[in-house]
């Protein structure tokens, strides 16, 4: 699951501010310094928690850093031995401006691997929440176990994961096959290697148990949360650990717990085919797309592109450090402009670019789905640790011809990315566990006993589908859904006012949106 920041990285979040104070609020901040919150020395952790007495009594020391306040939360490698090893996770906070503070608002950018510490620098500027929510939230990013600044898990040198995005991602030979089988393997033995006793305690379950002990020394009796794409599965973990500890909490572009990893692949898969058709529509509509005149005829132009990128690949790349386009380069590229409807033009452009024997502008999209530098290296760890959360929290299979069935199966609905989407968890399959124990079964998620937790669903989102969404609020006992008819991945401040007024409403009035709300 994947979370391409548009706020960060492309600049194309647009911030719709709702006028939620009067003037007369407006000159009391002014006038007084926004309030501090008042933490207790320390909280009787919850069910479950046990022997995590002295992470609820930690004090947060926070020293001015660059975008806001930054401190770091000490947490158990492994919460059944509490007394055992432990982690700092890296927390940045961006204090709220009016003295009529709520509280503090986390926030997770999705992944699994976004750092919410970056994510959380944007508050400022309006790329994470609207002007009026932030004005009364300390906004609060951290970066969860395994990820950016928190320990960060590492297996592959950024020339190995070069190689390892370059790969061919739909082998169809036998001897396509066996290599993506050993590349497979190579990648989990690399990680198994590095003997790195946290590589077996990075799941979402733990990310949530992190989650609470932050909300308690944020000084919060009930989390205020907004989670994005894989963020939202974060959420519902959390919610369904502790359902009396959920606030004012808001899952876009939501994942559906109960589905095992297949069902994941075929979701995704679909979607992303319903976004590149939707490109394509628009490009053959514009009279000048240079892969045909009408929507299947620019489908099967860009297959038969990256078909051809299989054995031949475009050698003129202005990066050195990839000095040809692969087709895995290239699906990287398309799927990047997937993300954001603004980046559409963009692809058609680097299509056009391909056709010239130029493939620099599809790296460049592929670049910033991998969160990479043009020329080489790479700004994060996302593309390592996403297999390291997703490999512990879903059972795999290593078995290549269950996965070829599994390609098969998924190709006869998604034709262009089918095959592609089946092969991509496959490291899953080898991966390290702890104690050789398997990942849990995928189960529902109901947070009996939560307050309302509002779920965002966009009708053609490629990474998380709309129907992931209806399945989340239906599941969860106190679920609201609100349906965004668009384009893109995710909808909260997406230039859609009626996605964005019942969201801060909620947050700043305690309003729930009314049942299923459709903008």
């Amino acid at each position: 699951m994947r979370r391409l920041l548009p706020s960060v990285g492309t600049g194309l979040v647009l911030v719709l501010a709702l006028s939620a104070c009067s003037l007369l609020d407006r000159v009391r901040d002014i006038a007084a310094p926004p309030s501090t919150p008042s933490v207790s020395a320390s909280e009787t952790p919850p069910e479950g928690m046990d022997g995590t007495e002295r992470f609820y009594a930690q004090t947060l020391t926070w020293s001015d850093c660059s975008g806001g306040q930054c401190a770091t939360l000490t947490v158990p490698v492994d919460y059944a031995q509490p007394d055992g090893a432990t982690i700092d996770l890296a927390v940045l906070k961006v204090p709220a401006t009016s003295r009529n503070r709520l509280g503090s608002l986390v926030v997770n950018p999705g992944g699994p691997g976004g750092s919410g510490v970056d994510y959380a620098r944007y508050a400022a500027s309006g790329g994470v929440v609207s002007a009026a929510v932030h004005r009364r939230y300390d906004v609060v990013g951290f970066d969860p176990r395994g990820v950016g600044r928190s320990a960060p898990i590492t297996c592959l040198t950024d020339e190995q994961l070069d190689a390892w995005l370059a790969q061919d991602p739909t082998p169809d030979t036998s001897a396509e096959v066996v290599a993506s089988g050993e590349q497979a393997r190579a990648f989990a033995d690399a990680c198994r290697a590095t003997g790195n006793p946290l590589l077996g305690h990075v799941s979402t379950r733990d990310a949530a148990k992190d989650m609470d002990i932050l909300r308690s020394r944020l000084g919060d009796a009930k989390l205020t949360y907004l989670g994005k794409s894989y963020g939202t599965y974060l959420g519902a973990v959390y919610a369904g650990l502790f359902p009396t500890h959920v606030g004012r909490m808001v899952l876009d572009g939501a994942l559906d717990p109960r589905l095992t990893s297949e069902q994941i692949n075929l979701g995704q898969a679909v979607g992303f085919e319903r976004a590149t058709r939707a490109w394509a529509a628009e490009c053959a509509a514009s009279g000048s797309c240079p892969l045909g005149g009408d929507t299947d005829t620019v489908m099967a132009g860009l297959a038969d592109f990256l078909y051809q990128l299989d054995s031949a690949p475009l050698t003129r790349t202005g990066d050195p450090s990839v000095p040809a386009l692969t087709e895995g380069w290239a699906s990287y590229g398309v799927a990047a402009a997937m993300y954001d409807q603004g980046m559409w033009d963009a692809l058609t452009q680097a299509q056009a670019a391909a056709k010239r024997g130029d493939g620099g502008p599809l790296l460049d999209l592929a670049d910033r789905y991998a969160d990479r530098s043009p020329g080489g290296g790479y700004q994060g760890n996302l593309m390592q640790v996403i297999y390291a959360v997703n490999c512990l929290d879903k059972p795999e299979s290593a078995d290549l011809g269950e996965r070829v069935a599994q390609a098969e199966r998924l190709t006869a609905q998604a034709p262009l990315w089918g095959r592609f989407l089946a092969w991509g968890s496959l490291a899953c399959g080898d991966w390290p566990q702890p104690g050789g124990t398997p990942p849990p079964e995928p189960t529902a998620i109901t947070a009996a006993g939560s307050g309302p937790i509002v779920v965002i669903g966009t009708t053609r989102d490629p990474a998380t589908p709309y129907e992931w969404a209806q399945g989340l609020a239906e599941q969860l006992e106190n679920g609201t859904l609100i349906s965004f008819d668009g384009d893109g991945h995710t909808a909260y401040l997406r230039s859609n006012t009626c996605v964005d007024s019942a969201v801060d409403a909620w947050y700043l009035e305690g309003t729930v949106p009314k049942a299923d709300l459709r903008c």
